[in-house]
């Protein structure tokens, strides 16, 4: 059983950044891939990053390619989302997700995810 726990929303002004933080429960935190989607109102939620357990391996999706940096500190059992250049259409409730193991495709599909956070919500004002 995983629990996680996202933190780092806000509002902030266009072209700003923000850090969001996922910290999970655990003793087994390296064995499992991480990946960040978010929900916007009115829409679907969306893929936005992902890491995979290896911690050798990111993915992107291309709206915030050169703009959001997924990281993991194992050690930590936290993994992190950089977003800059943050734009008012980044603004959604962002999503902490977890799976055991996998990689390529499995991590950029929401359902292939087993375990949530609650998520956190940002706001980029234009």
């Amino acid at each position: 059983q995983v629990q996680l726990v996202e933190s780092g929303g806000g509002l902030v002004q266009a072209g700003g950044s923000l850090r969001l933080s996922c910290a999970a429960s655990g003793r087994t935190f390296s064995s499992y891939s991480m990946g960040w989607f978010r929900q916007a109102p009115g829409k679907e939620r969306e893929f936005v990053a992902a890491i995979s357990w290896r911690g050798g391996t990111t993915y992107y999706a291309d709206s915030v390619k050169g703009r959001f940096t997924i990281s993991r500190d194992n050690a930590k059992n936290t993994v992190y989302l950089q977003m800059n250049s943050l734009k008012p259409e980044d603004t959604a409730v962002y999503y902490c997700a977890a799976r055991f193991g996998g990689g390529g495709s499995q991590l950029i599909t929401n359902y292939e995810y087993g375990y949530w956070g609650q998520g956190t919500q940002v706001t980029v004002s234009s």
